[in-house]
């Protein structure tokens, strides 16, 4: 495309089966893509089998599409289908770290005043379910923000020593594992990259917040070295990790250029492969799909995701 872009189509399958009937059942889904700065979502379908007795679009607190649905029929198994086709624009190829604000300006700024008007970003300072702030995670987040750094140049740097430091193991944790779990065994998958990073920044008293996504098999972003973008065009990427499936990265709030995201996972500036489904404080606020039902003994999960090119 003239502009860099890119069209992407999603499609996303979950099917659960269970080995006894479900009587009744609610989910919960964050499944449509986010119409936001440099993505445009041109089409969504949303097809469950059985068919809900009850389904409700709406919004939740933070701006993200989430869909409530009721199954009032006895079922044995469950299957929710998304495609979306999503225009993609570059939005971050020619960032420049070093011109964002000392990260002391940032923290400071967003400090309680009595009686000072409320700042919506100043949510993301504090402690989430998922992600608590810490002594360890603040000492070990230092070493990347020294007195003065620019706060993007820091969080290039923290994202470079998160991908170097942790270890990508499919398996070794699951969507419970908290934040110093993660950090302590050093391990994890694209959840737990993101929620040590986050919690880094925030043990700070950095803004910092959730994405959940999409990751294409080979999306074009742009690298940061020694604290900067390359000068150069986003490029294709040989190899990432956590494509073809659902994803997760971080966004860290600045002021003068608004919510700028990394990828500590590939150790990117995310461009335009990296499909945004929801922002929160944790994956807690954006699983894609989660529900509490009456029955169904146990049950088998089963999850396919592609992307290509629309």
């Amino acid at each position: 495309m003239s502009d860099g872009g890119a069209d992407l189509l999603v499609r996303h399958d979950t099917e659960y089966e269970y080995s006894s009937q479900v009587a009744v059942a609610q989910h919960l889904a964050y499944l449509q893509p986010l119409d936001a700065p440099g993505q445009e979502v041109s089409d969504f379908r949303l097809d469950i089998t059985p068919s809900p007795g009850r389904l409700k679009p709406g919004r939740d607190v933070f701006g993200n599409h989430r869909t409530h649905f009721s199954l009032t029929r006895p079922h044995q198994a469950l299957l929710v289908r998304v495609q979306s086709r999503v225009r993609l624009r570059p939005r971050f190829a020619q960032l420049d770290p070093e011109a964002s604000e000392p990260w002391e300006a940032v923290r400071d700024s967003l400090r309680y005043v009595a009686g000072a008007p409320f700042r919506e970003v100043s949510e993301f300072t504090f402690d989430s379910p998922y992600v608590l702030r810490d002594a360890q995670l603040r000492d070990y987040a230092r070493a990347s923000f020294p007195a003065g750094a620019p706060i993007l140049a820091g969080a290039g740097d923290l994202m470079h020593r998160v991908h170097r430091d942790f270890r990508y193991e499919a398996g070794s944790t699951d969507a419970s594992t908290t934040v110093l779990e993660a950090f302590a065994a050093r391990a994890g998958v694209c959840q737990d990259f993101s929620h040590v990073m986050i919690g880094c920044l925030r043990s700070l008293g950095l803004p910092a917040r959730y994405v959940s996504g999409y990751l294409h098999t080979q999306p074009r972003f742009a690298r940061m070295t020694h604290g900067a973008a390359d000068a150069a065009p986003p490029r294709p990427a040989p190899a990432v990790i956590g494509a073809d499936a659902s994803h997760a990265w971080v966004a860290v709030h600045c002021p003068r250029l608004g919510w700028v995201e990394f990828d500590p996972t590939n150790d990117a500036i995310p461009g335009t492969g990296h499909v945004r489904l929801a922002n929160g404080r944790d994956y807690g606020d954006v699983a894609p799909l989660r529900g509490v039902v009456q029955g169904g003994g146990d049950h088998q999960l089963r999850v396919a995701v592609s992307l290509s090119a629309a």
